[in-house]
């Protein structure tokens, strides 16, 4: 067992990644002894995710606020905090903030057996 008593680091996601302001914490990375991933992750009001999919699939906790969601081929849904989104491995997604809401959520993934958490597509339009 190992406690962590610091706080963990906030970090800005990557522009290529995301479109507007988007802040990441931390809880649990995948590594050597886990393939287990949890982010902390809160949207500002109007950001949200690229299109992407994750090989093993993902599930969100909704914590704050109201965002929006959308699997391809799908309509733009609405979640709110409490909401539990279970998204299929491989499923081309988006999810971030409402245009004028912020929204986190816990992100939990698996990373795949070659270390693979996520596959990166284009820019969402809305």
């Amino acid at each position: 067992m190992l406690i962590h008593r610091d706080p963990p680091a906030v970090r800005t996601a990557a522009p290529e990644w995301v479109t507007g302001t988007v802040h990441v914490t931390s809880i649990a990375a995948a590594g050597d002894t886990s393939r287990l991933r949890i982010d902390d992750v809160r949207f500002e009001p109007g950001s949200r995710t690229h299109w992407h999919r994750h090989p093993e699939g993902q599930v969100l906790h909704i914590t704050e606020g109201t965002g929006l969601m959308q699997r391809r081929g799908g309509p733009v849904e609405v979640v709110r905090a409490g909401d539990r989104v279970v998204i299929a491995p491989g499923e081309w997604h988006w999810h971030g903030a409402g245009p004028t809401t912020s929204m986190t959520h816990l992100a939990v993934l698996t990373a795949a057996e070659d270390g693979a958490e996520a596959e990166r597509g284009e820019p969402v339009v809305l």
